[in-house]
């Protein structure tokens, strides 16, 4: 009975964070669609909002270089992440390993106010030692690789240590050399702490302000300073509209990663009963 009291607390608890936190979001929706021009009063329902959105040249464009933008950061970060696991993980000395993992999550929990503002300073010296060098794109780029990369590291490094050496053994006894090694059995291993460092640094990158508005500049913007922008100007509903089609478009980043998860899963356990018969 008294399981039973505390499991309901626990889920009434979880249901009122949910509800803190959705609640702004389906207001923010919910007026995406209002005729009136403000959020004070809903006075009708139009699509003019939406349609003001994909009638913005601008804004369609700002758009594409934010998704350019996270790809190719995200797509970076996965690679040099994922290789960066793996030497943290095998590091003979346990100190230096230590330290390695230590500076890695110094850098996830360090304000993002201090990394954009390290990363002006950067590129400011950058552009004073090479002619030519400024602020937009590429420095947008750079920072976001370099902040994505720790949180790739995150998603890798429990799979690491979760992955049996006993197979790496096995097959370099077989002939494998360290490519084959790798190739066939490390990074097939890993494969679903990759895909969610991917997702993970996609996001990040997706919606960053603090970094991205030190660091930007040359008329390059994202789509998060430039809502930023926008909003300072006043309330306008077509910032709704494009806010709620981020949010669509994040929902089915989420539900695409469930699915790659879960068929991940049945192929995972196949392999670890395998696993377990060679080691018999």
């Amino acid at each position: 009975m008294k399981k039973l009291s505390v499991l309901k607390w626990s889920n009434l608890y979880l249901v009122l964070v949910f509800v803190v936190l959705y609640a702004p979001i389906f207001y923010l929706i919910y007026y995406s669609f209002n005729d009136g021009g403000t959020m004070n009063e809903f006075t009708g329902f139009t699509w003019d909002n939406y349609r003001a959105v994909f009638e913005d040249t601008r804004l369609l464009i700002i758009v594409l270089d934010t998704f350019m933008l996270a790809f190719l950061s995200s797509l970076v970060a996965t690679v040099i992440g994922t290789i960066g696991a793996m030497m943290i993980y095998y590091t003979k000395k346990r100190k230096t390993r230590a330290l390695f993992l230590g500076l890695n999550n110094i850098l996830l929990v360090s304000p993002d106010v201090i990394i954009g503002a390290s990363f002006l300073i950067f590129f400011t010296l950058v552009g004073s030692w090479i002619r030519g060098f400024s602020l937009g794109f590429f420095s947008v780029l750079l920072s976001h690789i370099a902040f994505s990369i720790p949180i790739v590291v995150l998603m890798v490094m429990p799979k690491l240590q979760e992955m049996n050496d006993s197979m790496i053994d096995a097959a370099r006894d077989l002939g494998a050399n360290q490519f084959q090694v790798v190739k066939n059995i490390i990074l097939p291993y890993l494969s679903p702490g990759i895909i969610a460092g991917y997702f993970m640094a996609f996001t990040y990158s997706l919606d960053d302000f603090a970094v991205t508005f030190f660091v930007t500049g040359n008329g390059f913007s994202t789509l998060s300073v430039e809502i930023y922008s926008r909003a300072r100007q006043g309330i306008s509903l077509e910032i709704n509209a494009l806010s709620t089609l981020v949010f669509l478009f994040s929902m089915v980043l989420v539900i695409g990663y469930y699915f790659i998860s879960k068929d991940n899963r049945p192929k995972r356990a196949k392999k670890t009963r395998v696993e377990a018969t060679i080691l018999r």
